[in-house]
């Protein structure tokens, strides 16, 4: 299992959200860079970065950010937050990101994606799947759909992803453990898929269960920046 470290943009700083709530944010770092090449230099090789505004808005808007991570390190990263078009996706891959991260366009038009996945490559693209009380959020958590997250899983198989992150919108970032036995669940009913965990660990021994579960990621953001979970516990997980 890799752990990847989440950096969320909001207005170009580095932020993290209570259970996506944008009245509930505490700003960590004003310059999202230092932190990253913080994160490099403790051996960190994967980085989550998150266009908060570009999700609430629907078009990426912290592209620069991107820009100055990818030029200031060598992390691969994902990015994510307002990918809508074409040009978004060609745009944020110009800028450096090795992944994009993508969720409501998933789910308001499939074969949009599809067409991506057949122009750039299956192994560029990850999908997120937001739920609250098992069924999908989309544009930045403010839109609570009717889609069943297993029945969401698997319109995305059908275009050939199988790399998804999944976040319990309920537990993110409150520090109260992961969603575990939705995890579990998803791993039972869609063994092909690498699931990668987000929102709501803790400590350590959240890492661990995420790994004896099946996670082949975990992403986590508030845990670290706290300091409840040190980069040098995680070194074996980089």
């Amino acid at each position: 299992m890799t752990i990847i470290p989440a950096i969320d943009i909001i207005n170009g700083a580095c932020v993290r959200l209570v259970q996506g709530n944008f009245a509930q944010q505490i700003v960590y770092n004003t310059n999202p860079v230092i932190v990253a090449q913080q994160f490099e230099a403790a051996g960190v090789k994967r980085l989550h970065l998150v266009d908060l505004d570009g999700a609430k808005a629907g078009t990426c808007i912290n592209i620069k950010v991107l820009q100055n991570i990818a030029s200031a390190t060598n992390l691969i990263i994902d990015y994510g937050g307002g990918i809508k078009t074409d040009i978004d996706v060609q745009k944020i891959f110009d800028a450096g990101a090795s992944m994009a991260t993508v969720g409501s366009i998933a789910v308001t038009h499939l074969e949009k994606l599809a067409t991506w996945v057949n122009k750039f490559g299956v192994n560029k693209f990850i999908v997120g799947a937001d739920v609250w009380q098992k069924k999908i959020k989309i544009n930045g958590w403010q839109q609570q759909t009717e889609i069943d997250i297993h029945q969401f899983i698997q319109s995305i198989i059908s275009v050939g992803i199988n790399t998804i992150f999944c976040t319990d919108i309920t537990k993110d970032g409150l520090l109260q453990g992961p969603a575990i036995e939705l995890y579990k669940d998803i791993i039972l009913q869609n063994p092909t898929i690498q699931l990668i965990a987000s929102g709501g660990a803790s400590n350590m021994d959240d890492v661990y269960a995420l790994k004896a579960i099946g996670c082949s990621g975990a992403i986590i953001g508030k845990a670290i920046y706290e300091g409840n979970i040190t980069l040098l516990q995680l070194k074996s997980f980089l």
